[in-house]
């Protein structure tokens, strides 16, 4: 996340800093193969060995649950497609943040930086270690759930253990990231070979009637969209890092259309084989797929997947962790968050304040919800400014055809991908209205308490100049300038 920033401390000695520049620099050739990398690495998370259940508890059977995960995969790539053609006309990292920001100004952006900081990239986190924490202590209790404090406690371990690594150093981040990456891609295949040889021995019997029993609830459909679309979630993931990749009008589109259709036959073959060794009624009374799955069919090497399983989550959270500094930056850079949060250390040359603060509001989520609840809540959230974003698109197609663009996506797809936020937006509210969404949607508008004093009548209570002149020395942190080169 600290690609391009250097430190502006006095104390530093010039070789120091030319090193740590040049380490930088090379973060910026982004080729194609990385790409794949960052974008599949973070997709392939908790979702997959902890949402299976989810889609078929809320779609009723088989058929139709392999239904909802290929639809997902079909909506990410054209969300993924939508996002290409963006960051080929604004080629600044950030993702949504800054789209929003250069195509409807900064209010909007505003809004999105303060819930995407506060609430979204944290519940993220929240999520991912939850089910990093369920799959590391199943061993421990075999045959029963384990208990919920455990779990907690697991998970925030988790999340401070990624604080430190991140702090440390980015080199030791992206190491973590390629080992963990590889670990997940080796229990995905071990599954989907397992599942085969199963079906191959004519374990059928889950696909027989596929389609009996599905649910007709466009609330119902809706909710199990959320639960698969959280394990698609990390597509979007390249459009964070625009400025560092190398020819981004061939990288990104490049990218996308090579990630995005193997993680979906990866997980289409998965939950293939999870149907294969259980029947739907067992799936859905696991608590962990993944490790019943394993207690089927490895026998005494289950643990194995649960080994896997951990390494993979946690890959993941790294990759959240490491991209979600990345808006907290980029909006402190254009004044809409503190400046502390702008600031990296100036020996590690790592953005620690914006990684200390999500790393704080995650452990809050973490000690007040659960999985099902935080994957919800995130996904109603991301929707809607997925689709603000993909209306932005629209505007640059329609009203601004003439800017340079050299990818373009065919205008039907930003359409249906928009039709699909509403419908993920809407359809959760018309089905069963929750509480909870109206407190985000409070949540969301409260942004206004602080845009118009803060950002724009600039009112800065001189207490805060002395709190982050404090917290600078605290943390050991200066101001960033964006590196030239």
């Amino acid at each position: 996340t600290t690609n391009g920033l250097h430190s502006t401390d006095p104390l530093h000695s010039s070789t120091d800093l030319s090193e740590a520049k040049e380490k930088l620099r090379l973060k910026q050739e982004v080729g194609v193969i990385s790409g794949v990398s960052l974008i599949a690495g973070t997709m392939i998370g908790s979702g997959i060995f902890m949402s299976p259940e989810w889609v078929l508890h809320h779609m009723g059977n088989p058929a139709s649950s392999l239904l909802i995960w290929a639809a997902c995969g079909l909506l990410a790539m054209f969300g993924a497609l939508s996002y290409a053609e963006l960051g080929t006309i604004i080629k600044e990292s950030g993702g949504e943040y800054i789209y929003i920001l250069r195509i409807f100004g900064s209010f909007p952006a505003f809004l999105f930086a303060y819930t995407s900081v506060i609430l979204v990239r944290p519940a993220g986190l929240a999520a991912v270690c939850l089910s990093f924490a369920e799959y590391a202590i199943a061993p421990f209790y075999p045959g029963c759930s384990s208990p919920q404090v455990v779990i907690k406690c697991t998970a925030a371990a988790c999340i401070l253990i990624l604080t430190i690594i991140n702090c440390l150093n980015v080199r030791l981040a992206t190491s973590v990231m390629n080992i963990f990456t590889a670990a997940k891609l080796l229990a995905l295949l071990m599954i989907v070979v397992g599942g085969l040889v199963l079906l191959a021995k004519g374990q059928t019997q889950s696909f027989q009637n596929g389609f009996q029993g599905t649910t007709a609830g466009i609330g119902a459909v809706g909710v199990a969209f959320y639960q698969g679309l959280w394990s698609y979630d990390g597509w979007n993931n390249l459009n964070y890092v625009t400025e560092e990749l190398k020819k981004p009008e061939v990288t990104l589109p490049r990218a996308v259309v090579i990630a995005i259709p193997l993680v979906t036959c990866l997980y289409l073959l998965v939950n293939v084989s999870y149907l294969a060794a259980m029947t739907p009624a067992e799936v859905l009374s696991s608590g962990a797929v993944a490790v019943t799955w394993g207690d089927k069919v490895l026998g005494s090497w289950a643990w194995l997947i649960s080994l896997s399983v951990a390494l993979s989550t946690f890959g993941s959270a790294n990759g959240t962790f490491f991209s979600g500094g990345r808006v907290c930056y980029i909006a402190a850079r254009e004044g809409h968050m503190p400046d502390i949060l702008s600031m990296a250390h100036v020996r590690c040359l790592t953005p620690s304040p914006a990684l200390l603060f999500t790393s704080a509001m995650s452990l809050i989520m973490i000690i007040s919800g659960n999985f099902t609840s935080i994957v919800n809540f995130f996904s109603f959230m991301a929707w809607l400014f997925y689709g603000m974003t993909i209306c932005g698109l629209l505007y640059l197609k329609i009203k601004k055809p003439e800017l340079p663009r050299s990818y373009k996506v065919p205008i039907i797809i930003p359409i249906i991908m928009l039709m699909a936020a509403v419908y993920l937006v809407l359809a959760p509210i018309i089905d069963q209205p929750q509480a909870e969404i109206l407190y985000i949607v409070l949540f969301i508008f409260s942004g206004i308490i602080f845009y118009f004093p803060l950002v724009h009548f600039k009112c800065h209570p001189c207490f805060l100049q002395r709190v982050t002149l404090h917290l600078q020395l605290l943390l050991e942190v200066a101001p960033t300038t964006r590196d030239a080169n």
